[in-house]
């Protein structure tokens, strides 16, 4: 077993359904039996300008799948709303720092009702200002595209905060995931693994590909031997 297995790490892959084909959402999430979380995109066309889904695709996804939700969302008013995808059947919530009125009390209100709590960062959302509330969170999102639509190109900018935000991680001792979202592929996926994250949200690297199943094994596979070789989990 490697060293960051060892202690706890694990990359996971988690296919974004907002590539899926909509119609079809209960066939879309068995394509992908392999993923470790479904994540579900929900934007309310105020806090980005799009419209996705809400709490009643959660609900009858939830039935429809073995595979744990993962709620992103990308909304207005997360403190009122986020609650209610963990009573949909959400295992994962996170919500936007540039929209929460009070996160930690948010975070701990999603941890009390059962499911994982995570914070989401714009790219231009530094990570520093929000250090102490780390301890708060299960998962800390750090955006690779502006939020709003797939398909967009991974910005490598976002490279340096990740490594930041990992760094602020292992200082504190902390079982946090980092998970990224926003171009994240085959050409792109190790360089977030070598910075730190160890949770990738893949949309059309997954449903774009012939059998998306294999495409999670694939991206996987590479995360992993980045992962090993990544000087930060080299360290622990």
């Amino acid at each position: 077993m490697r060293a960051w297995q060892a202690w706890g790490m694990a990359v996971q892959i988690n296919p974004s359904i907002l590539s899926a084909d909509f119609a079809r959402l209960a066939d879309e999430a068995k394509a992908v039996s392999g993923a470790d979380w479904l994540h579900v995109d929900v934007m309310d066309n105020h806090f980005v300008p799009n419209l996705t889904l809400g709490v009643p695709v959660v609900e009858s996804l939830a039935r429809a799948t073995d595979t744990p939700l993962d709620c992103h969302l990308m909304i207005e008013a997360p403190d009122r709303w986020a609650p209610q995808y963990v009573e949909a059947g959400a295992g994962s919530v996170t919500f936007h720092a540039e929209a929460a009125a009070a996160p930690v009390r948010l975070a701990r209100e999603i941890r009390a009702k059962g499911a994982r709590a995570s914070m989401a960062l714009k790219p231009a959302t530094p990570i520093e200002p929000y250090e102490d509330l780390l301890p708060e969170l299960d998962m800390l999102l750090v955006m690779t595209v502006e939020p709003g639509f797939g398909g967009q190109a991974f910005l490598d900018i976002m490279l340096p905060k990740i490594r930041r935000t990992r760094e602020l991680i292992s200082k504190h001792g902390l079982e946090l995931w980092l998970q990224v979202d926003g171009g994240v592929s085959a050409a792109t996926i190790e360089r977030c693994a070598e910075a730190g994250a160890d949770v990738f949200v893949a949309g059309s690297a997954v449903y774009g590909a012939s059998d998306p199943d294999e495409a999670v094994r694939a991206l996987r596979a590479q995360a992993e031997s980045a992962t090993a070789a990544a000087s930060w989990a080299c360290d622990h």
